[in-house]
């Protein structure tokens, strides 16, 4: 059998990857989501303890987290060319 070195799998004709991703993009979303997680409890036991400090602190957080997640997400769709995986 002989091999293709030069296949690419692509999403549309225009050889785009199909994850056109940075390591970096993928490091920011996936542990934004998990601190996310994290904000979330803290959060939740502000409100229990009624710590209005630690929730607003936990929800100031989550809110820079989400941006961040948000831009890391667009950064993606804009690249026209990226590392696959």
């Amino acid at each position: 059998m002989t091999e293709d070195r030069n296949w690419q799998e692509t999403r549309d004709g225009r050889g785009h990857a199909m994850v056109p991703a940075t390591p970096r993009d993928v490091v920011h979303i996936r542990v934004g989501s998990f601190l996310l997680v994290f904000l979330f409890a803290f959060a939740v036991l502000g409100v229990i303890a009624r710590a209005p400090v630690i929730t607003g602190i936990a929800v100031v957080a989550a809110v820079v987290v989400v941006i961040d997640i948000v831009m890391a997400v667009r950064r993606q769709k804009n690249r026209d060319t990226g590392e696959a995986g």
